[in-house]
């Protein structure tokens, strides 16, 4: 027997959208489904948005997600910046803030800003934080989902192991879920334009460089939630540069954004955008030379893979495709031509938004899961007995 959380789930997804619709799909009583749709109603999941086609007698009322009533709370924080952003349950944003922050200033302060950016905007938009019902994070550096803890990140000192989900959950009493920048930026890309592919990823290059896999369109994580580290992977290992990691020859500290921007005698990867936005050949050259190194890599990947799409998203991706002409230079030459045959290389369509989008929806998933919705419905129950 089908519990309300799973009769969301039919509604959510377009099989049913009338009360006589899940009646016929899933067998179930009429009395059976008017429960579940009025506890649904009720609990504000669902509304009556509108009337269907009529077969002969009244049009029945059509049933549908009400994304209104409930707020996500979600943050992208990357090596220099800090975005935040209040959305609906569909993940349609309200508001958003963001600023330059280096998350090496360590998770007090860095947490401290989201829990406060948080309540300004709920403050802005005059919604109270009761209205809340889940929040996610993103983070530049292997994450445990499961305990909300950063597993290591050689871009965060005194972050790992850092009960991040508890720092957040001292203001809000609700859902918290942390993951990997780069995870939640391939979701935000796969979910807004590449819903027709059952496998992207996505090369983030900024500060470092780092992937995210979607597989069937789930995250793919690894055994130890280290999938795509692909910036760690060792191609010269004589090389005089050493990595963050502390390897010698690293793909990151020889293409990453920093490694460009020590080559080019500027602070950062942004640095490196604007003379390449201003025609500086050296800074041109040595972007492509970057892509052409990168691509090395994404050729094994892409071959071991078979991804439908590979997208170029970070500071990189604003260099007016510079960078992805080395990468498709490479990986079209290494690769046999029938696993590039449909491959789609392109930069973010998203662009600095990737992450809040991916998170939201990673978010939403959440919430509105059967064992969550029907968890929520158990306990308001037990609150009016």
């Amino acid at each position: 027997m089908l519990t309300a959380g799973q009769v969301l789930q039919l509604i959510r997804d377009g099989s049913c959208r009338t009360r006589k619709e899940l009646i016929e799909l899933t067998g179930l009583s009429r009395s059976t489904i008017t429960d579940r749709v009025d506890r649904l109603i009720d609990a504000g999941y669902i509304h009556e948005s509108g009337v269907g086609t009529s077969g002969g007698g009244r049009p029945p009322s059509v049933l549908d997600v009400d994304a209104t009533q409930r707020l996500m709370l979600v943050a992208d924080l990357g090596a220099t910046h800090a975005r935040v952003a209040l959305t609906d349950l569909a993940a349609r944003p309200i508001a958003e803030e963001s600023t330059e922050m280096r998350i090496e200033l360590g998770p007090d302060a860095v947490l401290s800003w989201v829990r406060e950016a948080f309540q300004r905007m709920l403050d802005r938009v005059g919604r109270p934080a009761g209205e809340v019902c889940g929040i996610g994070l993103d983070l530049p550096g292997s994450v445990d989902h499961t305990t909300g803890r950063v597993i290591r990140s050689f871009l965060m000192p005194g972050w790992d192991d850092h009960p991040v989900r508890e720092a957040i959950g001292t203001t809000f009493d609700v859902p918290i879920l942390v993951e990997n920048d780069a995870n939640a930026m391939a979701l935000g890309e796969w979910w807004s334009f590449w819903r027709d592919t059952d496998s992207l990823v996505l090369i983030k290059v900024s500060t470092g460089i780092g992937t995210g896999i979607i597989l069937d369109g789930q995250i793919y994580r690894g055994v130890e939630e280290a999938a795509g580290n692909i910036g760690h992977v060792r191609l010269r290992e004589t090389d005089d540069r050493v990595c963050t990691c502390g390897s010698r020859g690293c793909v990151a500290s020889l293409a990453s954004g920093h490694a460009l921007a020590t080559d080019l005698g500027v602070a950062s990867s942004r640095d490196v955008v604007r003379l390449v936005q201003a025609g500086d050949p050296g800074a041109i050259a040595g972007v492509q030379e970057a892509g052409r190194t990168l691509g090395v890599v994404l050729a094994t990947a892409v071959s071991l893979l078979n991804p439908g799409v590979l997208v170029l998203a970070g500071d990189m991706a604003e260099t007016r495709e510079h960078y992805l002409t080395g990468i498709r230079e490479i990986v079209y030459r290494r690769s046999l031509p029938y696993t590039t045959r449909n491959l789609e290389i392109v930069t973010t369509s998203l662009g600095d938004r990737a992450g809040i989008v991916g998170m939201a929806v990673i978010v939403m998933e959440h919430v509105l899961s059967p064992a969550s919705v029907d968890a929520a419905l158990a306990d308001k129950a037990n609150a009016v007995n």
